[in-house]
């Protein structure tokens, strides 16, 4: 059973799908079927893991709307008990390759 935490992330990842697509013009459409399929957790954990970015985390790079990814989303701190180290390590990692300068201190950091 999804606790209210695991809800309230699935809002703010169907948050940031309409956000692409009302502010950087970025119809997302795999990432809202895999939403839809999979539920805000397992879409973030299965896009982490990946070996390469998606093609929607290029498009928002290309758009500089870094912000909009879901790298940078799972970095909030209201999301720590959602996700491991490893997780989080990999999104600020990429998020960092990837030149977003958007990062605060507590984001940069290992917050245990």
């Amino acid at each position: 059973m999804e606790t209210d935490l695991e809800h309230q992330f699935d809002i703010a990842m169907m948050s940031i799908y309409h956000r692409a697509w009302d502010e950087a013009n970025y119809k997302a459409t795999h990432f809202h079927q895999m939403l839809c399929e999979h539920g805000g957790i397992d879409t973030a954990q299965i896009l982490l893991l990946s070996k390469h970015v998606s093609e929607g985390y290029t498009a928002l790079w290309e758009k500089k709307r870094l912000d909009l990814t879901v790298e940078a989303l799972i970095l909030d701190p209201q999301w720590h008990d959602l996700f491991s180290d490893v997780e989080r390590d990999i999104a600020r990692k990429r998020l960092q390759e990837y030149g977003y300068g958007q990062l605060t201190d507590h984001k940069l950091q290992d917050s245990k």
